[in-house]
């Protein structure tokens, strides 16, 4: 696939995932096939997901989760500090790390 079309691909999914977020409340069938659709151009003009966004899918069951809503976001400072993201419709746990600032 050419740049231009990737580029294209990135403003679609934006788009996709923008309008997930406002419709997540009202409908959340129509929120969770936004967000399918959107991963499927990604994987159609083979593309990763901008970060932003993967942390807004479940890396299980690949569902649409949003903090509040179908999601329980806890900080965890012990050991490695690291978020733990846990969506609430498979109940699975994803790790995020969060990189501690270096002193030279």
């Amino acid at each position: 696939m050419d740049r231009e079309t990737r580029k294209i691909a990135l403003k679609r999914i934006r788009q996709l995932f923008k309008l997930a977020y406002v419709t997540i409340r009202a409908d959340n069938e129509l929120a969770q096939r936004y967000v399918f659709i959107a991963r499927r151009i990604a994987m159609a003009a083979k593309i990763r997901l901008p970060r932003e966004f993967r942390h807004m899918v479940c890396r299980h069951c690949k569902k649409f989760i949003v903090p509040g809503i179908n999601c329980r976001v806890r900080l965890q400072p012990k050991r490695e500090p690291h978020i733990v993201i846990t969506c609430l419709e498979c109940g699975k746990h994803m790790r995020i790390p969060i990189k501690r600032k270096r002193c030279n």
